[in-house]
């Protein structure tokens, strides 16, 4: 089992640290191409557009297979021994709105081990708050910003090892899991969809409310024609 955990954390770490769907540029470019949709809306209804566009794509009927049309700029990682495919699909999601939301607050989160903790963070909700909030020992209502702050390299490492054994053990560990060769969140079957994983989705787009807070008024940045 230990293997297998450390095999789960081995994924989950190149997924967020060498993405290229997640890089700041390509996450810049996916805001901008809803907005260059939908002309004339604000940050909050493109917010909100983006939050629907990933419930739709996480519990839409067949799962990964053909949700990425769902959510563009998203596509499945192949099928990965330990992890599987859906359960990628439902991460590499759940990485993109976070990191697209913070976009829009006009938060860049260029490295990589600031990628990794603010969307493990966001996924684990209250205890992903707890966990950069003592490291940091700084308590704010929207945490978000804390993650992208001047954080010493050794505080950052300490605190994305913890928000990584945690989510290990909340998405994998739990339920025996991994008895299926799958990361299945809490209550996802081996197909990704229905009720449970809605709740799930549910969660993440309020998880990720809490930790920005309400959109800006209006555009920092207008779009060039």
């Amino acid at each position: 089992m230990a293997h297998m955990m450390g095999r789960v954390e081995q994924v989950v770490v190149s997924l967020l640290d060498n993405g290229s769907k997640l890089q700041g540029p390509a996450v810049a470019k996916y805001v901008e191409r809803v907005r260059r949709a939908h002309p004339g809306e604000s940050p909050q209804q493109i917010v909100e557009r983006m939050e629907r566009m990933f419930l739709t794509a996480v519990t839409g009927s067949g799962g990964a297979v053909g949700a990425a049309a769902a959510v563009p700029g998203i596509g499945t990682v192949g099928s990965i021994a330990a992890v599987g495919a859906e359960s990628v699909f439902f991460l590499e999601a759940c990485a993109l709105l976070t990191l697209a939301v913070a976009s829009v607050h006009g938060i860049s989160v260029q490295q990589h081990e600031q990628r990794r903790a603010l969307v493990l963070a966001v996924a684990l909700g209250t205890s992903g708050m707890e966990i950069v909030e003592k490291a940091v020992g700084v308590t704010t209502k929207n945490w978000g910003s804390l993650i992208t702050n001047r954080i010493p390299a050794p505080t950052m490492a300490g605190m994305n090892q913890s928000l990584l054994r945690k989510f290990v053990t909340k998405y994998a560990a739990r339920r025996s899991a991994l008895i299926l060769g799958k990361l299945v969140p809490a209550g996802i079957g081996a197909a990704i969809g229905g009720a449970g994983n809605r709740s799930i989705g549910k969660g993440v787009i309020n998880n990720a409310r809490d930790a920005f807070g309400p959109a800006p008024a209006s555009w920092q940045l207008e779009l060039t024609t």
